[in-house]
């Protein structure tokens, strides 16, 4: 069997057969030939005339120790539309210096573990890893992920300290990242919706978000008719804090209650309990507490008659009940949830919309989580585009397969 015989079994590259095989100490250089003779370019005309051809070399996935190189006169081809440009070949992608089956496992490994051990695998550069994950997700990434979104997220997470943040825009039907923007602002958020048409604008119905008014204020200039859900984690967060500043006030300002480090940690656990989580121990020391300062007793049960409006409540009746309990954390005379009921009555449109369509920012939160893990993986990463780029590879709806998979 000649030598490019089994190379053309070994390689199988569609579209190409190896004319020529070089081998070395170190290298392996395998020269390919086009098996059609008409030159394409990329926007689909062909031609049997080339403008020029020039030698080019891309790394090829190695045999053992040996550095594989193919080799091919690229052609170029004079389109009457497009100009000059150079044909698109079919073992690696456009401006690639790497064939595709050398760029789709230093991706998967990429999505695995950090690229320093990428690189010593795959033998190559750091900075070639980085180029070719931004240049693949170039390719790869939906270019139609901003079309008929309906229910969108939005959050935003500190990638690096101090104070460097990404928006990030998940789609709550499908689970993905469709948009990363720097900052955390008004700005970052609008970044986003100037992206999409004003058609595409007008489809979003549901968008759901923390606090932020930032985000509030882009969501209303940009999707007025859209609808926004705050999320009730955040919402409950809220509650919570306020009920622990007035068990701060009654052990430190009014000292109704005297008690050691453990037992004031026990007992602040207790109140943040939800009422059907409290074991005798902490139903105990609720009695307790709340009999030697009403104001708690009196804040503790707020926090949980506003639990009941997620628990409890019919979506349908939501509106109602929570203008009562706003109503009634008025009127209770205690300065945190006087502060926290004004808050939340501000807010109360988005909070009951959240309950009536059944929609939390949780999804977002848990791309959060996971985009954490990738920073981590990474030990950081030098630029917020080399992580956005990153985030998009794995949580954007990218599908990474192994040249073995295909």
């Amino acid at each position: 069997m000649r030598v490019s015989t089994a190379f053309n079994r070994l390689l199988q590259i569609p579209g190409a057969s190896v004319s020529d095989v070089s081998i070395t100490d170190s290298l392996v250089e395998v020269t390919l030939r086009l098996t059609a003779r008409r030159v394409k370019c990329p926007c689909g005309y062909s031609s049997t005339a080339a403008y020029d051809r020039e030698p080019r070399r891309w790394r090829h996935l190695d045999f053992g120790r040996h550095k594989v190189w193919l080799v091919y006169s690229i052609r170029r081809i004079e389109c009457p539309t497009c100009g000059v440009r150079t044909e698109d070949i079919p073992w690696a992608r456009p401006r690639a210096r790497h064939s595709r089956d050398f760029e789709d496992t230093v991706l998967w490994l990429v999505t695995r573990t950090d690229r320093t051990s990428v690189s010593t695998l795959m033998r190559c550069a750091w900075r070639t890893v980085t180029s070719i994950v931004t240049r693949a997700v170039d390719a790869l990434i939906d270019s139609r992920r901003l079309d008929r979104l309906y229910r969108i997220g939005v959050d935003e997470i500190c990638y690096r300290h101090p104070h460097k943040y990404l928006t990030i825009v998940g789609d709550h039907d499908t689970g993905k990242v469709i948009y990363i923007s720097e900052g955390r602002g008004r700005d970052s958020f609008s970044e986003f919706f100037e992206q999409q048409s004003a058609q595409e604008r007008e489809e979003v119905q549901v968008v759901s978000m923390d606090g932020s008014p930032a985000f509030r204020a882009a969501a209303e200039h940009h999707v007025p008719q859209a609808r926004q859900c705050m999320d009730p984690f955040h919402v409950m967060q809220w509650v919570n804090r306020a009920l622990d500043r007035v068990f701060s006030d009654a052990a430190s300002i009014r000292r109704t209650l005297t008690m050691q480090a453990p037992e004031w940690r026990k007992a602040r656990t207790a109140l943040r309990l939800g009422k059907n989580r409290l074991t005798k121990t902490h139903k105990s020391l609720l009695r307790t507490v709340t009999a030697a300062d009403t104001e708690v007793g009196t804040a503790w049960r707020l926090k949980e008659q506003f639990r009941d409006l997620y628990r409890k409540v019919a979506p349908s009746n939501a509106a109602r009940y929570l203008r009562r309990w706003i109503e009634e954390a008025k009127s209770c005379g205690i300065s945190a949830f006087v502060q926290l009921a004004r808050m939340i009555d501000k807010k109360s449109e988005a909070i009951c919309a959240a309950i009536e369509l059944g929609v939390s920012n949780a999804l977002i939160e848990g791309i959060n989580s996971k985009i954490r893990l990738i920073n981590a993986r990474g030990y950081g990463h030098h630029s917020a585009a080399s992580l956005k780029a990153m985030i998009y590879l794995n949580l954007g709806g990218i599908e990474v397969k192994l040249p073995t998979q295909r």
